[in-house]
This record gives C-alpha cells, structure tokens and sequence, in this order.
C-alpha cells in the first residue's frame, strides 16, 4: 500500500457473513455509509459507484472490485472527483476490508492508502471510524 494509510477498526457483534452482507447490500450500506446509494456486482473486475450528497454537494465516485472473498476480505479501489484532483490511477485510493472472526463476532478492519499526509489519513480515519459506528448500531439492530 502507498502514500499515508488510514486504518479504522471495530469489533462487532455479528457473525463474518452478516458483516459481509451489511458491507455489500446497496439498501443496508445506504443506512450507515452518509446515506450513499453503492452500485456493484461486488465481483472482481466490476465497477462500483458511490453517489449521493455530501455537504450540499452532489457525487459520484467510483472505482473498481479488485478482490473478493466472501466474508473474510474485500479490495477495491475508490476516486472522488469531489478531492478536485485529476481523475488518474495515482490518485485512487485501495481500500481493503479484512474480517476475522472473534468468537460469536467479526473484528473488522479496513486499510486506506495513498492519503495525502498524515492529516489526510487522520481525516479519512476519523470518517471511516464514524461509518464503522454506524455498521454496528445496524447489526446490534439487526
């Protein structure tokens, strides 16, 4: 992994496969993740589209399944136009989701590269730590 890397963290209360499915169901990702509509065949090699409103703001970023296996890890690729950078390989960040069972529930980490500098990684950290808060009070619902 490249360039300055986030690193979010949570233990939740859910067997890997609900994880998973709570990771890749577009109506269960809307209800934690701000509210993006995620579009993906969550295969490798398949598109994916996060849109929506952020701040007021309209988007839809996008990127690719790089690997897949249900429901231990996922990796992909991510690239906001909202960043105002040039929309190149360079400035793509890879994220990868790890599962690991914990007893009866999943410890889940996810690995951001290629952040700017350490306060960029600090930002994207904060942001995922706050999606990852929104996964459990979902799954404890749930």
């Amino acid at each position: 992994m490249a360039g300055f890397i986030a690193t979010a963290e949570i233990d939740l209360d859910a067997p890997p496969e609900h994880v998973w499915q709570a990771l890749t169901d577009p109506a269960l990702l809307k209800q934690y993740a701000f509210g993006a509509d995620v579009e993906s065949a969550w295969t490798p090699g398949s598109s994916i589209t996060w849109s929506g409103e952020f701040q007021g703001r309209p988007y839809r970023d996008h990127g690719e399944i790089i690997a897949a296996d249900p429901p231990h890890r996922l990796e992909l690729t991510h690239f906001s136009p909202l960043t105002g950078q040039p929309d190149v390989p360079e400035n793509y960040h890879r994220l990868v989701y790890v599962l690991e069972p914990r007893g009866t529930g999943t410890h889940l980490r996810l690995d951001q590269d290629n952040n700017a500098d350490e306060t960029a990684a600090e930002q994207s950290r904060a942001n995922w730590q706050q999606v990852f808060e929104g996964l459990k009070q979902l799954l404890d619902r749930s």
